[in-house]
């Protein structure tokens, strides 16, 4: 039983390795919220809004739209809520039911702060470090939902640090670079049907679906890449830009631990028949580039207009090489290239208030049913969103922003075969309904 299980135990938990859960408010496990600003005006303004220093995270250019010296701190709060509806689970062929009356609701809150600083070397240079969140979120079923040998718990915490070096090329155009230095550090679990396994080599204790070992998986890796920016001022009213951020490979060294649920599946853990294993699954995270519009229609009123692509199409397979040698364990994600966009507005009330809005829609990069996973379960989303910031002194800005992401239901359909990935972890068909509201505060002062 050992040897078997162990390859089990292995394949199931750490080959979830580097699938990371869904940020609801984003499409695939992409974070959007590094600045209360863009939020309020539902991203819109990312590539050519430029109005503090925090929008380097979209565009490095533009700091240079910013006189002087300038530092920004934020923070967003996203509650998400996603649950598996019509839910139906069972064993491969079907045998088993995996239903034990768990709650299908995974949703969880999140708390992304960001800060960004700038300052201007001379009449052609500007300094920035922006410090954000670019994936992650915090999902969790009960242990004992239907869906728990494909995934219980999922936490991924990443945060970039981007040094940039804007150059002003005229009095019209900006030009910049940055260095992102990305770490990020997952901690997974799902249920392993040790009860199955047990039965089927002959244990008179096992009862198949109900003694579960729960495995845990950690891993964590640092990865580098660059951003590029430009921002025009084509004439008094009228702003373009556009930021791109490369891809980054990271490497997550894991580790599984296990631990049982009941007498059976905790005496197997006692005895060394049941063991975790190390490993290491490679991730990349996506290249995506914004293109955007600035227009001040009138001295009050200013439009605004984003596309944003990102290459979802680099997540195509998530390959896990073991520790002790055994064959590699493949997933196959398959998921397309995306495009969001978005429109919004800004009115200055008077001097010292000026209010947001915005709309956006957001594509999935989930292809199908069959692949998508209670650990990422997108589907294309819409957003609609306010805001406003109120500046007591032309030093200092405080925004707050809310957005609300209205989801398309997602079907899923994870169906087991003797040679798939899903051999040892079941059926699970069903369908996602998704929403979240995200709140968003930040701080600006210039000096």
């Amino acid at each position: 039983m050992h040897n078997k299980f162990n390859k089990l135990a292995v394949a199931v938990a750490l080959a979830s390795t580097a699938l990371m859960a869904s940020q609801v408010s984003a499409s695939g496990f992409q974070v959007r919220e590094q600045s209360a600003k863009t939020l309020a005006n539902a991203l819109s303004n990312a590539a050519a809004g430029a109005e503090d220093a925090s929008f380097m995270a979209y565009n490095p250019a533009a700091i240079g739209h910013i006189d002087g010296n300038q530092v920004v701190g934020g923070v967003a709060y996203i509650d998400a809520d996603f649950e598996l509806n019509d839910a139906e689970a069972s064993s491969l062929g079907g045998a088993v039911g995996y239903d034990r009356g768990g709650s299908r609701q995974g949703g969880e809150t999140a708390v992304v702060p960001s800060f960004a600083a700038k300052t201007q070397l001379d009449d052609r240079f500007d300094l920035g470090m922006a410090i954000y969140a670019p994936y992650g979120l915090s999902t969790k079923y009960d242990e004992d939902w239907i869906g728990r040998y494909h995934a219980i718990e999922t936490e991924l915490a990443t945060i970039d640090f981007q040094p940039t070096l804007n150059y002003r090329a005229s009095d019209r155009l900006n030009l910049a670079v940055g260095l992102r230095a990305q770490y990020a550090d997952a901690t997974l679990t799902n249920a392993i049907d040790f009860g199955s396994a047990a039965a089927s080599m002959g244990s008179p204790v096992a009862t198949p679906g109900q003694n579960d070992v729960i495995g845990e998986v950690t891993g964590d890796d640092w990865g580098y890449g660059y951003t590029l920016g430009a921002l025009f001022q084509v004439d008094d009213r009228t702003r373009l830009g556009i930021g791109y951020r490369s891809e980054i490979d990271l490497t997550l060294d894991g580790e599984l631990d296990v631990r049982g649920t009941d007498p059976v599946s905790q005496g197997a853990i006692a005895a060394g028949q049941v063991t975790g294993t190390g490993g290491k699954a490679e991730l990349t995270t996506p290249a995506n580039l914004n293109l955007g519009i600035h227009h001040q229609l009138t001295d009050r009123l200013a439009l605004m207009a984003n596309a944003e692509w990102t290459e979802w199409s680099s997540f195509d397979e998530l390959v896990v090489d073991f520790d002790d040698g055994r064959d590699p364990s493949r997933t196959e994600e398959n998921w397309n290239d995306t495009w969001a966009f978005s429109v919004g507005a800004n009115y200055a009330l008077t001097p010292q208030w000026l209010l947001r809005a915005g709309l956006g829609l957001d594509e999935s990069p989930v292809p199908s049913a069959e692949f998508r996973t209670p650990r990422v379960p997108d589907a294309d989303r819409q957003w609609a969103t306010l805001g406003a910031t109120w500046m007591p002194s032309p030093e200092l800005g405080i925004t707050a922003g809310y957005m609300h992401v209205f989801a398309d239901d997602g079907d899923i359909d994870q169906r087991a075969t003797p040679t798939n990935e899903n051999a040892s972890k079941g059926n699970l068909a069903g369908t996602y309904e998704v929403s979240a509201d995200v709140f968003a505060l930040s701080v600006d002062y210039r000096f």
